[in-house]
């Protein structure tokens, strides 16, 4: 394993757990819930990664500040309801381990809640191998550095040696926004196309690859 980066970075949604379809079915049936017009499936996925306020505010424009409290019990409703029955993408766990196991500092960011991150640390078993998290619930959302920044800050480590790995745009454009160079997975929320306009040093197509990717570079 090379020794380029002593951090690494992960996004959860999309990109170590395969929950990008759970997320647009919720956010599409809380819109139904509320008599509301559904996003695109496209535009459904677009937000994943951001917090849910930024999210449902591009998801739904046409609902009411005021109801985001209402919109947002129905998407958890929805969510909560196929929770337990998500899983890693295949070779997710080993692969955490095997960084975990050569050393490397890791760590999530996420546009999780903390208690939704808590809930699928539990469930996954990956729990152990994290040396922190950051939620959009603790500090500003993606595609604001701030999650990077406290993580390296908390860790003690450079830009120069985190890696950020995420599936969205969000993610790679958070990457930036800190300074830190960003790896794309086009496997999860959005598509290789749109990956690769925020310059990442790779995008790799299955989970496979990502471990490969790592494995070799990182």
């Amino acid at each position: 394993m090379a020794d380029r980066y002593e951090l690494i970075v992960f996004d959860w949604d999309g990109t170590l757990m395969d929950s990008a379809a759970a997320i647009v079915a919720a956010i599409l049936g809380a819109c139904r819930d509320l008599n509301l017009p559904e996003p695109s499936e496209e535009r459904a996925r677009h937000v994943i990664g951001l917090g849910l306020s930024d999210a449902l505010h591009y998801a739904v424009p046409e609902l009411a500040v005021a109801d985001y409290p209402r919109m947002a019990e129905r998407y958890r409703h929805h969510y909560l309801a196929k929770d337990r029955e998500l899983t890693l993408f295949p070779g997710a766990f080993e692969m955490v381990a095997e960084l975990s196991g050569a050393g490397r500092l890791l760590a999530v960011a996420t546009g999780k809640s903390s208690l939704g991150l808590k809930r699928a640390l539990e469930h996954s078993k990956l729990g152990d191998f994290f040396h922190t998290t950051r939620c959009a619930d603790q500090c500003f959302s993606k595609p604001h550095p701030a999650m990077l920044e406290e993580i390296m800050d908390e860790l003690g480590v450079g830009r120069e040696r985190t890696l950020m790995v995420g599936d969205t745009t969000h993610d790679l454009q958070m990457a930036r926004n800190a300074g830190v160079r960003g790896l794309g997975v086009a496997f999860g929320a959005h598509q290789r196309s749109s990956l690769e306009q925020e310059s990442p040093l790779a995008v790799v197509e299955t989970p496979g690859e990502l471990a490969a990717w790592l494995r070799a570079n990182a």
